[in-house]
């Protein structure tokens, strides 16, 4: 499982990198695009929703609950600061899906007996991606987190996050990651392209 979120350092626009990581084969986009305007966001989703559409291409937009129901994508990605995603849901409604950041055991169960669909393990390691990092997990972080998860039987699908490379992949997910999310690998490569194309090669084998 690979989802892509778009990265606004990238000398590539938010849309073209949506547009680059669909046609290199990734079916699950967050729109991140934290000092936006709901409208700069606006016109991106609305440039790509039709491809998403077209594809089944899975879009969900980071924080902005309201918004994700204005222009009716299929959910949100909830930081620790944004709302709750108790709240998100009552907005949302059932279908939407709601996934969202976890850094510690303790964060991941005081979300475990809520209706959410996700939870995002990271940083995996140091990002350009986020200000005010969390403490970064490495490797033996992701996996104690992990194996917590199972001896608790917290049965939340949960996806490592945070400056994951592709030489990263097998590494997590033998650590019981059930799939990555990735940015800057894959914004600030010279083909996005291509560099989602081998993401997914590697992903492969874990795929069921």
């Amino acid at each position: 499982m690979l989802q892509y979120i778009t990265n606004t350092d990238s000398k590539v626009s938010p849309a073209e990198q949506v547009k680059g990581v669909i046609a290199g084969g990734c079916r699950w986009v967050q729109i991140r695009m934290k000092d936006a305007s709901d409208e700069e966001v606006t016109k991106v989703v609305e440039e790509i929703k039709p491809l998403c559409l077209e594809t089944e291409t899975f879009l969900i937009l980071n924080d902005r609950v309201e918004l994700a129901k204005t222009l009716d994508v299929g959910g949100v990605h909830l930081g620790k600061t944004d709302m709750l995603p108790s709240k998100a849901r009552m907005l949302l409604g059932p279908a939407a899906v709601i996934g969202v950041t976890a850094n510690t055991i303790d964060d991941i169960k005081a979300v475990r007996s809520l209706d959410i669909d996700y939870i995002g393990m990271g940083p995996y390691a140091d990002t350009r991606t986020k200000k005010n990092l969390a403490p970064i997990l490495g490797l033996e972080g992701i996996r104690n987190l992990c194996m917590e998860m199972e001896q608790l039987e917290i049965n939340i699908s949960h996806v490592a996050v945070g400056g994951i490379r592709k030489e990263d992949v097998v590494p997590l997910m033998e650590a019981g990651s059930n799939g990555v999310a990735v940015s800057g690998a894959i914004a600030f490569a010279d083909d996005i392209e291509k560099a989602t194309r081998e993401f997914l090669e590697v992903l492969k084998p874990f795929m069921r």
